[in-house]
């Protein structure tokens, strides 16, 4: 059995880590104003947050918490650090963007968001993650395709794996990272479909 040992969410301009609301902001500011907000709350030092699309900053946030007061390249070789994430709209929301951009100049750093798994390319980058990763497109959350897919991972030789949904499209999103491992820590929770569907449904 695989256990999930944390978990965060980011919707209606309110992040959760394991059940506890961290941080919150009005309704009425924008999707930007939201992130810029989340990032100074969550203060990484990290200035390369500015550069991201929508996609890149939430999933950097939510791993950021996450992975708070833990670094998970010091508990286990860097190449047995997985990440699998997915979402509904792939990278449309930067797409729309760069394509906005072309009818004057092009814009090469949107260029770089026009992939969805730019996302994981950042992660893995700020906390050196190594192992195997993927991005997947569904219609919905499919937490028996991610609780199935994480398992093979660990079985494959992964030790932890960060898995997850992360939605954008224009100032509507949805975020839920959770980080499963092969050893129970603190109040692990047993890594299946059933728990997956009711954190992510909290």
């Amino acid at each position: 059995m695989n256990f999930i040992t944390s978990y965060s969410l980011i919707r209606s301009h309110c992040i959760r880590k394991n059940g506890a609301v961290l941080f919150t902001q009005p309704a009425t500011l924008t999707l930007d104003q939201f992130l810029t907000a989340a990032y100074e709350f969550v203060h990484p030092g990290y200035p390369k947050f500015y550069k991201m699309d929508h996609l890149a900053k939430l999933g950097f946030i939510a791993t950021e918490l996450l992975l708070q007061n833990r670094r998970l390249s010091e508990d286990y070789p860097a190449n047995q650090i997985a990440a699998v994430l997915s979402n509904a709209s792939s990278s449309l929301d930067t797409d729309r963007r760069y394509y906005t951009s072309t009818k004057q100049i092009a814009s090469p750093a949107l260029f770089v968001y026009t992939l969805p798994n730019i996302v994981l390319g950042e992660i893995c980058i700020r906390h050196g993650l190594k192992g195997e990763n993927g991005f997947f497109i569904f219609g919905q959350f499919n937490p028996q395709f991610m609780a199935g897919y994480v398992d093979q991972v660990l079985q494959r030789g992964a030790q932890s794996c960060l898995a997850g949904w992360v939605e954008t499209n224009e100032e509507e999103y949805d975020v839920f990272l959770y980080l499963t491992e092969k050893e129970k820590k603190g109040e692990g929770l047993d890594h299946t479909s059933e728990t997956i569907s009711k954190l992510y449904n909290q």
